[in-house]
């Protein structure tokens, strides 16, 4: 990727696209290259532009933002994606993940926080606003513990209580510096850790490990 970042935003509201371009437009390493009225204007955008990332909103005409997310993943696009929605429940927040977003991110975030998202995203990692990462967390440890396992998904490639922390703050948009100062564990532990959790789902990257966690109900 370039040192700018190419987005695209998809909201069929008028003032919600002018508001991020105008929080946007004094950022020197991004650049909107394209708006889309609705769903699937959305895919036909992405489509004639390339971006490297697209902000979509969860509820539009013609396709909502998860179809969107799941047409693109579908077509094996990887263009990066963000979630932008009003509400925080967590039928949204999971289906959202499931689907293959990047991050979720709420219409009331700060610029701070919308910025941090943007950047996180684009340089490859996940970012959920610090209210979705709390039903992240409860999500884990109501379901994982109780979900059967998937006929294919061996005793072996169970994860440990250490591994779902870990997994919980992957998903959650931290760092492995972040992940040590949460467990108080050194950060080399928390690479470990982190790396023996990837090996053993047999995963390559943080859009495999959120599509496995929840294809298995780790989530």
């Amino acid at each position: 990727m370039s040192d700018i970042i190419r987005v695209v935003l998809a909201d069929d509201h008028v003032f919600v696209r002018d508001g991020i371009k105008s929080l946007l437009e004094n950022e020197a390493n991004i650049e909107v290259v394209g708006e889309a009225i609705d769903g699937a204007d959305a895919l036909d955008v992405v489509d004639a532009h390339k971006p490297d990332l697209l902000i979509v909103d969860i509820r539009m005409p013609n396709l909502t933002g998860i179809e969107v997310v799941e047409k693109l993943r579908s077509n094996s696009n990887n263009v990066k994606i963000i979630m932008l929605s009003m509400h925080e429940s967590e039928e949204y927040v999971l289906k959202s993940i499931k689907a293959g977003a990047d991050g979720y991110l709420l219409k009331g975030s700060s610029k701070d926080e919308f910025l941090k998202a943007l950047h996180t995203v684009a340089n490859g990692g996940k970012y959920f606003s610090g209210d979705i990462s709390s039903i992240l967390i409860s999500q884990l440890t109501t379901s994982s513990l109780s979900a059967e396992p998937k006929q294919n998904f061996g005793e072996e490639m169970m994860i440990t209580k250490r591994e779902k922390e870990i997994l919980t703050l992957l998903l959650s948009g931290k760092g492995n510096k972040e992940i040590a100062e949460a467990l108080d564990i050194s950060k080399r532990t928390a690479e470990v850790h982190r790396f023996n959790l990837m090996k053993k789902l047999k995963v390559k990257n943080l859009m495999e490990l959120s599509n496995k966690a929840a294809e298995y109900s780790l989530l």
